[in-house]
């Protein structure tokens, strides 16, 4: 099973930014500000015991990066030992903490059948898709969809949608292809078709292609709040795995980022 450094190569695999750059053992990442994931440090290589000054430096070299962009300094930090050290920092910086996000963790056994005829798969995102998608997870207009194509597509994926009876979209969901391993992302269900297994249908289809694909296994990512969509993926054979939560610096008056 994964560990938990191998885990976030993953998820940074298939959400990939379209800007990145390298700083020390940390990533910064920036995609004109469309979604958290692709617009924030990953502070990879932490250690328990690293020293506080050395994160301090770290944490200012970040901001300046994220400054000359125009966007704020947000670090995607995981709810373990690691951490403690750059959680002090930021507290004594007040970075806020928001959108925190349950990753859940499934094996190979029990995998549904894959053919169900009302599920369409496609290796890429169709305009349905998309539109069904950013209409339930988007934030912005139609430049910040041209960007969200693009960091979906920077990585191999397979992309589901269901229809209703009458024909139109119903639900979507995407499972990126990293390491021979599955994530699954993208699950969005219109408001319309709510609560009537259109979801489920795109789980099991995904997941029945991730049997075809041969991989060793299956990773996602939900908000903590998000307690129906967690017990969605329980029956599906999804564990709790981790979590992690974003912390962004404050504004400071007269700037756009920090």
């Amino acid at each position: 099973m994964l560990d938990q450094s191998s885990i976030e190569a993953l998820m940074d695999e298939a959400w990939p930014s379209l800007d990145r750059e390298e700083s020390g053992a940390w990533v910064l990442r920036a995609s004109e500000g469309v979604t958290q994931r692709a617009n924030s440090v990953w502070p990879r290589g932490l250690s328990a015991g690293a020293d506080g000054a050395a994160l301090a430096a770290a944490v200012r070299d970040a901001s300046e990066w994220y400054r000359r962009r125009r966007l704020p300094l947000i670090f995607q930090v995981f709810d373990d030992a690691r951490s403690a050290g750059l959680n002090d920092v930021l507290d004594g910086l007040r970075f806020t903490r928001q959108s925190a996000t349950q990753i859940m963790v499934r094996g190979t056994s029990g995998l549904p059948a894959c053919g169900d005829g009302r599920v369409e798969l496609s290796r890429c995102p169709s305009e349905e898709w998309l539109r069904l998608w950013w209409s339930v997870d988007g934030r912005g207009g139609e430049p910040e969809l041209e960007v969200a194509r693009r960091i979906l597509t920077g990585c191999p994926s397979v992309y589901a949608l269901v229809r209703d009876d009458a024909g139109q979209p119903a639900a979507v969901g995407r499972l990126a292809l990293a390491g021979g391993w599955g994530g699954i992302y993208g699950m969005a269900t219109s408001e319309a078709h709510r609560r009537r297994g259109y979801g489920t249908l795109v789980l099991n289809a995904l997941l029945g292609q991730g049997a075809k694909e041969d991989l060793k296994g299956f990773w996602l990512l939900v908000t903590a709040a998000n307690h129906g969509a967690q017990s969605l993926y329980r029956l599906a054979g999804f564990r709790d795995y981790g979590s992690y939560l974003y912390r962004q610096a404050p504004l400071q008056r007269g700037r756009s980022g920090c």
